[in-house]
């Protein structure tokens, strides 16, 4: 892991690195609706006029030119936020890239409780519960601008449909530059005997944080990172969870459908250990500051820490 403190938006690394990657592929090709300015793409846009693609406000449309270019042979690169492409056009991606496995890139941009004050119609904390559903699709949540550069080329060069989610506000990078990012691998950066801690997306930062936490009150815990909702590596999380007094999941997204969901889904078939997941309940997001937010939905690392020696001592 990192240890400087720089912070960076995935938004902003997923456009840097899809310009060097069109760079040396003149193949890809961004199909947007109407959004690329918030998603870090005036400088691609301004370098590749005709390679990208502008539809408005029309993401279901969106899909369908994305697919078709998939066919035809390019490596078509969709952007919307998240809360667009997981709902908006969700019968699109289902028959016309799901069902055929075209290759295309699905970025949700905006995703998860820190996409400011875009109100409930802009922001989602479903769409990896709504995504990870769809046969053959590939869900991934970077934790950092470094990650997410390393995950946009394994998107691109990944045989099938990928969903990738970015976030827009800066988050502290935590991986070097050799770090080996592959779609459906979970990654063990912390070991501990007494709890499994697995996070997904940016919230791995803050995980850190409550690792240290926990351990500093004297409980032993293990830190799993989880950038890859479908396919899980379920190897991993079975291996990290065995024998555990507790294991926790905390995500930037519902606890119905997300990374909660398929770890219990993954325990259920195992030992069945205690588990206690943390994220949003079954409620739409308000607007807000982010400290605000986290506050709110009681997911400040502080808190979080509180809610799992609460959950330990009163087993």
């Amino acid at each position: 892991m990192n240890g400087t403190v720089q912070a960076e938006a995935t938004r902003d690394a997923f456009g840097a690195e899809l310009l060097d990657c069109a760079k040396a592929d003149p193949s890809i090709v961004v199909v947007d609706a109407d959004l690329g300015n918030a998603i870090g793409l005036v400088q691609f846009r301004s370098t590749f006029p005709a390679r990208y693609i502008q539809v408005g406000i029309a993401e279901q449309n969106a899909v369908g030119v994305a697919a078709g270019l998939a066919a035809c042979g390019f490596r078509p690169v969709l952007t919307s936020f998240a809360a667009f492409v997981a709902c908006r056009c969700l019968d699109q991606i289902r028959v016309s890239v799901a069902q055929t496995g075209l290759p295309v890139v699905l970025l949700g941009g905006h995703s998860g409780l820190l996409a400011g004050r875009l109100g409930k119609t802009h922001v989602t904390m479903e769409d990896l519960s709504i995504l990870r559903s769809l046969p053959g699709l590939a869900c991934v949540a970077p934790a950092d601008g470094v990650e997410m550069r390393k995950a946009l080329r394994a998107c691109l060069a990944y045989p099938g449909p990928t969903y990738l989610r970015a976030t827009r506000d800066a988050t502290p990078t935590i991986f070097t530059s050799d770090h080996e990012f592959a779609i459906g691998r979970a990654y063990m950066l912390r070991e501990g005997a007494d709890i499994c801690l697995l996070s997904s997306g940016t919230m791995t930062p803050r995980a850190a944080q409550v690792a240290t936490l926990l351990s500093d009150l004297g409980y032993s815990t293990a830190l799993v990172h989880v950038p890859t909702l479908k396919p899980l590596d379920i190897q991993t999380v079975a291996t990290a969870t065995r024998g555990k007094r507790l294991v926790v999941t905390y995500e930037d997204h519902s606890i119905l459908g997300g990374l909660g969901s398929a770890v219990a889904e993954v325990l259920f078939e195992g030992d069945r250990p205690p588990l206690l997941r943390i994220g949003t309940e079954d409620t739409y997001i308000d607007s807000g500051k982010n400290d605000d937010l986290l506050e709110f939905y009681r997911l400040e690392p502080e808190v979080v820490t509180g809610r799992i020696v609460n959950a330990l001592e009163t087993q």
